[in-house]
């Protein structure tokens, strides 16, 4: 893949609708089937989308991708700052898959503007999208009340259907943040929905290799091993 997207915003070349609808639909569909192993990214971003000249997207970096489990604690320094959901600034060590779905909304909507959505991420998200409710942690009850932001008047140049897809991504509450599989049935990139062509992983993904205290010279085999299931 010769490009990533962060090079395709900063960079002068125009985009006609079907490219935006079409990398969107890439990003859905690869998180679906990641979703669908119970994995979570936790580093969505720009630089991660590798595109190529035919727009043919990939999802990469899978350095802090983790199992998906409400049950147990992760830490919360995880996604590039800009694209982390209000529930890591929140230094929430328990979340879900939603936290990917919140990155895409800020990929889609840089990708769309061509500037970064949450350039300071305290402020802006909470001025964007309201004051958390009565049930929302102690010490931000405290913060001057933000009305939210009408997203059609701030981005007045993004397409309706565009911006309603967005709007359900960047739902402040994980639990009601919209899914990769609804985001995928919504009117915008529905046209490009197939079932048959959106294979999903039918095995959980394991990570109890990453818990093994495998020697330096066992991790060696383990890899010189795999290679030769590629090139024997």
């Amino acid at each position: 893949m010769e490009y990533d997207l962060h090079k395709v915003i900063t960079s002068n070349q125009e985009l006609e609708p079907l490219h935006y609808k079409f990398f969107l639909y890439q990003i859905l569909r690869g998180l679906k089937y990641i979703h669908a192993a119970n994995v979570i990214h936790r580093d969505l971003k720009p630089a991660n989308l590798l595109v190529n000249a035919n727009c043919e997207l990939k999802i990469c970096d899978f350095g802090l991708a983790r199992g998906a489990s409400e049950n147990n604690a992760m830490t919360e320094y995880v996604v590039t700052r800009w694209y982390r959901a209000p529930e890591l600034l929140l230094n929430s060590s328990v979340y879900t898959s939603a936290i990917d779905v919140w990155s895409v909304g800020c990929i889609f909507l840089e990708l769309l503007t061509r500037k970064l959505v949450f350039r300071a991420p305290r402020l802006s998200i909470r001025r964007r999208t309201g004051s958390l409710s009565e049930n929302a942690k102690l010490y931000l009850r405290q913060l001057p009340y933000h009305d939210r932001q009408s997203f059609f008047v701030v981005f007045p140049n993004v397409p309706y259907p565009a911006l309603d897809l967005i709007m359900k991504m960047l739902k402040f509450d994980p639990r009601q943040r919209i899914s990769v599989e609804d985001a995928l049935d919504h009117p915008y990139p529905r046209e490009m929905h197939g079932f048959t062509d959106e294979p999903v992983c039918m095995t959980p993904f394991n990570f109890d290799l990453e818990e093994q205290p495998f020697t330096e010279e066992e991790i060696k085999d383990l890899i010189y091993r795999e290679a030769l299931a590629f090139s024997p």
